[in-house]
């Protein structure tokens, strides 16, 4: 592993710096349209170039905060513009209804704020929840604010890790993979919660049309 890490850092040194740093931003951003993207591996890569002083650790930070919360914001911005009128259509109204709709922007109204930074931490969970906080029309600062600064953190934390393990190659990827695999467990969790309200608001607006139509 260590040789690998030789031949990457002598493949580097041929390539300018701006492609390295283009490459961990464009992979940091695009993990907001696409959640396969490995977007950790490439602030990681960052991180262990940066410790081989092939690269800059603010500037690994900046390209890869800057490219995660630009292009998140945007996913947030289409929700807030299209998303209501996408829900209004047959196939919209498929996946939510008028009155979950309702429900989730309660919800945001009182937890959109922390529903925000919390969801950073998830994997699949970063693309949904901005995208719907512009559905369910939070606030663009309740909106900005726990996103950069959850992902500010995050990335900071995966700098650190790539700083202090990029000589033990190894054991940094073992405990990306458990970090990665308790993430998943949190988020499968938390799809069930959101699974079982989506059945759950969905029939009980069935049911109580069923009960107004049999009349008293």
């Amino acid at each position: 592993m260590q040789e690998l890490l030789q031949e990457l850092l002598q493949f580097v040194g041929r390539i300018p710096d701006w492609s390295i740093y283009a490459l961990v931003g464009a992979g940091a951003a695009v993990e907001n349209v696409f959640p396969p993207v490995p977007s950790d591996t490439f602030v990681l890569l960052g991180a262990i170039l940066a410790e081989e002083q092939v690269l800059r650790f603010d500037v690994v930070f900046g390209v890869a905060w800057g490219g995660n919360v630009a292009l998140a914001m945007v996913v947030y911005g289409m929700g807030l513009r299209y998303g209501r009128t996408l829900f209004e259509t047959q196939w919209g109204q498929r996946v939510l209804r008028p009155h979950q709709l309702d429900h989730l922007q309660d919800f945001y109204d009182r937890y959109g704020t922390l529903s925000v930074l919390f969801s950073r931490f998830l994997p699949v969970f970063r693309v949904i929840v901005p995208a719907f906080a512009g559905v369910s029309r939070l606030g663009f600062w309740r909106t900005l604010v726990p996103l950069g600064l959850a992902s500010g953190l995050w990335y900071a934390l995966l700098l650190w890790v790539g700083a202090f393990a990029a000589r033990n190659i190894p054991r940094l990827v073992a405990l990306v993979d458990q970090a990665q695999g308790g993430l998943w467990a949190v988020a499968g969790v938390v799809a069930a919660a959101v699974a079982a309200w989506w059945w759950r608001t969905r029939h009980r607006e069935h049911a109580s049309g069923e009960d107004a139509e049999e009349g008293p």
